[in-house]
């Protein structure tokens, strides 16, 4: 199943590899141009392998210095190299073998960000997926499983720190300036989840005294003059672990455990065993520097990269088609710890937001794949939201088939099971089928079946039998690669709403499997009758969304507002009023094109002006309700002949009209959400400043001018509400005055902070209307401006290209023209970010005939720039393809 550079890799081909690896100690002697790394791999040959098959390590811009068997040296009569492979022919049989690799790197080169590198003087590596043959010889497959031996030799002046897997053994002093630290993981891993940091850094410390009594230190490391940015990441840490023990019975398992906080990374952090890396982003905050959204980003994904220590480092994938088991079940697991953390009905309405603005989009283009691929191109690509969110989606519909007490079973059976294995898919959800006796065969498809499944929903009441009659038909549209599709199993969470408020209870239930407020749609139509309905009800359908599909329901606006008024499900409410939202809005672009005027129906703008004022609601929800559909909402809800240029016109109009009928009730919540105590990043404060800041918007639209912003900017004591008056200035009233020195207010007083800096970057990038590229260009050419970071580059070109949909979509094209060049200049620097701002044009079919015509020539000029990376090659393959 391995694979050479571009070469497609089928999940059908796998097989294990020829030999088994025991053991591995690796010394690196650390130096900025020439590093030498020293690999001693015990092994044996598989049972049953052939004894004439030799051993097949992978390898990747290396310099191989010498190989050696059982300590003597080889020579090129049993061993070949390219720039992909090391083969070593003629090995032992029947016994246990040593193998020893030197390799020579160049971390200070690297500016891939994969393997080891080095980032403002430290030391760091990125072995997930395919990055740790960028450090030496290796089998670099998640299957390879060993116990690492770690010797770290560096300048000791200029690395006082130096970590790695594991539990620390001693270090000491060479005499000559060099240091050296010794670690052991006496856990077998795959290769990804190797890691090494070494440099000059802060430290804040703790510890986390565990379920069964034992201490673990605790450490956070990040430049100098930063620790105390620090705190809260320590403080989100030790609520996962003990969350992690209640919630799953899950203890840590090393005397140690680290978080190491860099400038310079590809992704958002990396699990590596007892050794986390994060992107600083996700690590540092402090009231004056960071959002409450940032809060909520490092509370989360401290908790994701803890919580894979058990799903993901303990139990790993077996390839890389499993990727959805460590990361699709430890999304789930993310979501539910930060629903605990925070509220859940909130929690859960943002999270269905970005799975409907990223997932569906994917799953409804060229780039659509399963949760489970059956082939890649390249791995680095199927990081994708299908795998993470809807991976966790998929776990999310097992805990509701089963119930959460069966889905804790199952859980824990899986832990038994596969405590140090690499498993698969069917391993999982065979605990599950085991535990509850329940065959999950058909809902297996999940895994297997792209798209999004439609639903469409009739219900009929009838009164003089009491019955209420609701038929389901699903229909999985044709994908890339898969034009047929098998009736999934579905499970739809509902209510039905009687004129008091309450559920109706129905007597009985018939027409297919009805449970604890479940239907299971497992046909492709079926027709539910519930008997003895005294009153005809409101059909709430798909309560806390149950499952990840599009429903097609020609509802009544009536019934409408009386569940976004009644429903005792707070999310079903809110998807009440998002539904009459976007049917309003997708109605009213229409009228835009034709040239007509367009205002809101007084049913919408009722139900958000009484949603918004009822005080019993928490100030959070009251935002989201408050948070219209975004344009790509908007334009992905169309679905093809976009103009993104009326949509923008037509939501703008909306929201006009809307505000100008609650002005009242909007300056009310503005004045009365006002903070006059200290900062606190809890929920209820960061949601009361949501929903400040969701006033301050909407009064934007019909204020005559930017004084009521520019005094929200001037009198902000924290970043939260200071960025988003910046942002309302900049967006709602560009070229003005206050907004062009708030701009560079901001700019001077945070210069030094590249994370605020980088905010200052989207924040501009985001600008609606055609003017905003040429500020982007120019900010390319500011000092600010670092083109090898990736967290700037998409902060300024990513921003542009995926959240600036009039910029970015300009009518005559450039906005396309400029990221195909941007695109091309960045993959030769870093394929990975390169590709994934790239799938900011994977929905161009979707786009009016003019500017798609202008989209697909700046992706043939990217496909006819010259070499590209596999990663770049196999995204624009799959746009292009017919």
């Amino acid at each position: 199943m391995e694979a050479t550079a571009g070469q497609v890799v089928h999940l059908a081909d796998y097989r294990p590899t020829d030999f088994v690896l025991e053991r591995v100690d690796l010394t690196f002697e650390l130096d900025p141009k020439q590093t030498l790394v020293i690999q001693r791999s015990l092994m044996h040959r598989r049972e049953g392998a052939s004894e004439q098959a030799p051993l097949v390590l992978d390898g990747d811009e290396l310099t191989l210095k010498a190989v050696a068997i059982d300590g003597n040296p080889i020579d090129e009569s049993q061993y070949s190299v390219n720039d992909k492979q090391l083969v070593i022919g003629n090995l032992p049989t029947g016994v246990t073998f040593e193998v020893t690799v030197e390799t020579i790197i160049d971390p200070e080169a690297n500016t891939k960000l994969m393997g080891l590198y080095r980032t403002n003087g430290t030391y760091c590596t990125q072995c997930e997926a395919e990055g740790f043959r960028r450090i030496t010889y290796f089998m670099d497959r998640p299957d390879v499983l060993g116990v690492y031996t770690i010797t770290i030799i560096a300048d000791g002046s200029a690395n006082p720190v130096m970590l790695s897997n594991g539990n620390f053994l001693g270090a000491g002093d060479y005499g000559d300036g060099r240091r050296f630290s010794a670690w052991y993981d006496p856990h077998p891993k795959p290769s990804y989840l190797f890691a090494l940091v070494a440099g000059d850094l802060g430290v804040v410390e703790d510890t986390f005294t565990t379920m069964s009594e034992r201490e673990v230190a605790l450490k956070i490391y990040v430049e100098h003059g930063k620790e105390a940015r620090a705190a809260y990441a320590m403080d989100a840490l030790k609520r996962s672990m003990k969350w992690d023990e209640e919630a799953f019975g899950r203890e840590y398992d090393l005397d140690i455990f680290m978080i190491v906080a860099v400038s310079d990374f590809n992704m958002g952090a990396m699990e590596n065993k007892g050794l986390n890396v994060f992107n600083d982003k996700y690590v540092l905050a402090d009231p004056e520097t960071a959002t409450d959204q940032d809060y909520a980003n490092i509370e989360a994904i401290v908790a994701h990269e803890y919580f894979h220590n058990w799903t993901g480092n303990r139990i790993t994938c077996r390839d890389w088609f499993q990727l959805c088991l460590k990361e699709g079940l430890t999304v789930f697991r993310d979501h539910e710890f930060s629903a605990d953390q925070r509220s859940r009905p909130v929690k859960r309405i943002a999270e269905v937001r970005h799975l409907k603005a990223e997932q569906f989009a994917e799953d409804s283009g060229p780039l659509a794949h399963p949760v489970r691929p059956q082939l890649y191109r390249e791995i680095n690509n199927f990081y994708t939201t299908t795998v993470y969110e809807k991976g966790s989606e998929v776990t999310r519909m097992i805990a509701t088939l089963l119930g959460r007490p069966m889905f804790r079973k199952g859980m824990d059976l899986y832990f038994e099971r596969h405590d140090g294995q690499a498993v698969t898919i069917e391993d999982f959800v065979k605990c599950f089928e085991d535990v509850s006796g329940r065959d999950l065969t058909q809902f297996s498809l999940w895994y297997h079946q792209s798209g999004t499944p439609l639903v469409s929903v009739s219900a009929n009441y009838d009164a003089a039998s009491q019955e209420f009659k609701l038929s389901l038909e699903q229909m999985i549209p044709p994908t890339p690669g898969q034009q047929t599709k098998e009736p999934m199993h579905i499970p739809l969470a509902m209510g039905l709403i009687l004129e008091d408020g309450s559920d109706a209870k129905a007597a009985t239930v018939t027409g297919g499997e009805f449970t604890d407020g479940v239907l299971h749609l497992t046909e492709r139509t079926q027709t539910f009758v519930f008997e003895g309905v005294a009153n005809r009800p409101a059909l709430s359908l798909n309560r806390s969304f149950s499952a990840p599909v599009n429903l097609h329901f020609d509802q009544s606006a009536e019934d409408i507002v009386h569940i976004a008024r009644h429903d005792s499900d707070l999310f079903s409410r809110w998807q009440a009023i998002n539904y009459l939202a976007i049917q309003e809005l997708t109605a009213a672009v229409k009228t835009t094109e034709a040239g007509g005027d367009v205002a809101a129906s007084p049913a919408l703008t009722s139900i958000l002006m009484a949603t918004a004022s009822d005080e019993a609601l928490e100030p959070a929800f009251r935002a989201q309700v408050l948070a219209l559909p975004t344009e790509a909402d908007i334009a992905r809800e169309i679905g093809s002949n976009i103009d993104n240029d009326a949509i923008h016109t037509t939501r703008n109009a909306i929201m006009y009209s809307i505000a100008s009928a609650i002005a009242g009730p909007l300056e009310y919540l503005h004045a009365m959400t006002t903070n006059n105590g200290a900062f606190s990043p809890d929920a209820a404060s960061a949601g009361r400043r949501s929903l400040r800041n969701s006033a301050l918007t909407w009064l934007s639209h019909i204020d005559d001018g930017p004084a009521r912003a520019a005094a929200a900017y001037a009198a902000a004591d924290n970043m939260t509400e200071l960025a988003h008056a910046l942002t309302v200035l900049a967006h709602r009233f560009p070229g003005s005055n206050e907004a062009e020195a708030a701009i560079a207010e901001f700019e001077q007083r945070f210069a030094a902070n590249p994370l605020v800096i980088d905010k200052w970057f989207m924040i501009q990038a985001t600008v609606p209307g055609d003017t905003t590229l040429r500020r982007v260009q120019d900010l390319m050419r500011g000092s600010h401006f670092a083109p090898n970071n990736p967290n700037r580059l998409r902060s300024l070109i990513g921003s542009f290209a995926m959240s600036n949909p009039t910029g970015f979509n300009r009518a005559d094209g450039e906005g396309y023209r400029f990221l195909a060049e941007r695109i091309v200049e960045i993959d030769g620097r870093n394929p990975q970010v390169a590709a994934r701002i790239l799938t900011s044009m994977r929905s161009w079919r979707s786009l009016e005939p003019g500017r798609a015509a202008h989209a697909k020539s700046a992706l043939l000029a990217i496909d006819l720039s010259g070499r590209l990376s596999t990663d770049v090659r196999d995204l624009i393959d799959r746009m292009l393809k017919s």
